[in-house]
C-alpha cells in the first residue's frame, strides 16, 4: 500500500524481486529501474443527433510501456537464461516482477509496482573500454509486460 506524506521519497532505496512461472528466482540487485508508465487510448466518436459540436472520447486499449533494468555485470548467468527462454518462446519465460520503494530507513515498504507477466524483450552487454577508467560493466535488460500493479 503506498505510503502518503508531504515530502517526496527519494529514488534511492528500492528492491526488485523477480520470480518466474517456472519456479525459482533470479540474482539480479539493479543500479537503475526506469520507464514505468501506462497509457490509456481514446477514440474520438460523435453520432448525427449529438447535441453539441464535439466529439466523445471513448475508451479504447490500456497498454504499459517497457521497463528497462540495469545493473553492473555479476558474471551470473540466471538474466542470460532467463532472455534465453524467451528468445525460445517457452511459456516459463514469463515472470512477476514486484519493484519496491522503500522509504529512507530501508525497512518501510511505501510504494510497489508489480509487472504482469513480464519477459524479456532486450538485452544489452556491457560497453568495454580499456581506457583505465572506474567505470563499472553493466548490462541492461529491457522488459516488455500486460499490465502494472500499483500499491
Amino acid at each position: 500500500m503506498a505510503i502518503q506524506r508531504e515530502d517526496p521519497y527519494g529514488a534511492f532505496n528500492y528492491k526488485v524481486t523477480i520470480t518466474p512461472d517456472a519456479g525459482g528466482s533470479l540474482r539480479a540487485g539493479f543500479s537503475d529501474v526506469s520507464g514505468l508508465n501506462a497509457e490509456i487510448a481514446h477514440a474520438d466518436y460523435r453520432e448525427g443527433t449529438d447535441a453539441g459540436n464535439f466529439p466523445r472520447k471513448v475508451l479504447t486499449t490500456y497498454k504499459v510501456g517497457d521497463v528497462t533494468l540495469k545493473r553492473g555485470l555479476i558474471g551470473s548467468l540466471d538474466i542470460f537464461q532467463w532472455v534465453d527462454k524467451a528468445r525460445k518462446g517457452e511459456p516459463g519465460a514469463r515472470a512477476s516482477v514486484v519493484i519496491e520503494l522503500h522509504s529512507e530507513n530501508n525497512k518501510d515498504t511505501v510504494a510497489t509496482w508489480k509487472l504482469v507477466n513480464a519477459r524479456p524483450t532486450k538485452w544489452t552487454g556491457p560497453t568495454l573500454a580499456a581506457k583505465g577508467g572506474t567505470d563499472v560493466a553493466m548490462e541492461e535488460l529491457v522488459l516488455t509486460c500486460e499490465d502494472i500493479e500499483f500499491t
